[in-house]
């Protein structure tokens, strides 16, 4: 059971993305969080998530993600917006369909921002 808004979730675990805080960035995982990739790649559970961020961040020290518009349905965020990941790749607009289970992210997922997409989930 939630007792937090499920986009205030997804807005702390954002924020310690953006900010590299692996250690909040944890706290607010799942034990069985994935994350899927926009090619459908499934990555798991959260030691895994864990290692995988700190190998991410020392890849991409510039990384951003910045949300134009979220959208909560009982306890799934619709987010679109745009990552940054380099002065050569500025704005790369995304979805993020993200799963929220007592206030803890289960699911973190990325999608190309499509018409098709947009249609999929009627954003």
């Amino acid at each position: 059971m939630n007792t937090k808004d499920p986009k205030l979730t997804a807005l702390m675990f954002n924020e310690c993305i953006n900010s590299q805080d692996i250690e909040n960035l944890s706290i607010l995982m799942s034990e069985d969080h994935s994350f899927i990739d926009r090619d459908g790649n499934v990555h798991s559970p959260k030691d895994f998530m864990i290692k995988a961020w700190e190998n991410f961040f020392k890849l991409f020290p510039d990384y951003k993600n910045t949300f134009l518009k979220l959208e909560s349905r009982d306890d799934i965020v619709l987010i679109t917006g745009s990552a940054y990941w380099s002065e050569e790749n500025p704005d790369d607009s995304s979805i993020w369909v993200v799963k929220i289970e007592d206030d803890l992210v289960k699911e973190w997922r990325i999608y190309y921002n499509t018409d098709e997409n947009r249609k999929l989930f009627n954003i």
